[in-house]
């Protein structure tokens, strides 16, 4: 299997702070890999490193074989690279539809005379780009929410339509920062069947973060377990569930 990521020995410091430090992980293409850890494990300031937010101090970030350390986050998203956010970022005011529009801003080719004018290829564009977009809120199940206002939306739906925005961009490459925390069981449950239908259908590598250990278990090919900042485990989720270092530092005693 190709390797599609490989994040080679990075380290990442806030003044005096080590949030990763010598942190190398190897994604192969079309896997599900998660990365789990207590708290301020630093596994968030891992997914920034990879979509360009963060710039490791050491180390390098290859994604299919380019070197993408020090290449800013719209160019990354060119690439391929798309991602959720822990703490939603959408347009509040907006409603779902335009949401997934904006995401759509990096496959515009129109140049700025036809874009005014609203003809001929900018016209056929948006057409295409409009059809995209209705495809995947009908993938996600959002079409009773599609003009709705963003902000007025449950927490839950929220998280619905920031994957969708992330998928808005095509990417290869998904990274889904806890798109479960602060859901309830069912929508867990939706989300989880999302991402796994994303997966299988598209092909998608994704890189997930999750604190709901039962769900990173089921859904998950392989884990990696980070706590501050050093990676201290890496392998299958039953390989994780019996590795010690990984007991002892987060799954507790009663995970044996």
């Amino acid at each position: 299997m190709p390797v599609k990521l490989h994040i080679d020995r990075i380290s990442l410091n806030f003044g005096g702070i080590k949030a990763l430090d010598n942190v190398e992980l190897q994604i192969n293409a079309g896997e599900i890999f998660a990365v789990i850890g207590p708290n301020g494990a630093g596994k968030t300031s891992l997914i920034n490193s990879i979509n360009g937010f963060y710039t490791p101090q050491r180390g390098r970030i290859i994604f299919e074989g380019v070197d993408i350390t020090h290449m800013p986050p719209y160019k990354r998203a060119t690439l391929g690279i798309s991602r959720t956010f822990q703490n939603i970022a959408l347009y509040t005011n907006a409603t779902v539809l335009d949401n997934l529009m904006a995401a759509r801003h990096i496959h515009l080719k129109s140049n700025m005379l036809t874009g005014a004018l609203f003809w001929g290829p900018a016209q056929r564009e948006e057409i295409a780009h409009r059809r995209r977009v209705e495809e995947i809120i009908d993938f996600l199940e959002m079409e009773h929410i599609r003009k709705s206002i963003v902000g007025a939306l449950s927490y839950g739906l929220r998280k619905r339509v920031e994957l969708g925005r992330a998928l808005a961009l095509e990417p290869t490459l998904l990274l889904l920062d806890e798109p479960m925390a602060g859901m309830n069981v069912e929508e867990k449950e939706d989300m989880a069947r999302f991402i796994l239908d994303i997966h299988e259908r598209q092909g998608s590598t994704i890189v997930l973060i999750e604190h709901d250990i039962g769900l990173v278990m089921d859904i998950s090919h392989r884990i990696a377990v980070i706590d501050f900042g050093v990676k201290i485990g890496e392998g299958s989720p039953d390989e994780i569930s019996r590795d010690e270092a990984v007991i002892n530092a987060y799954l507790g005693e009663g995970e044996h």
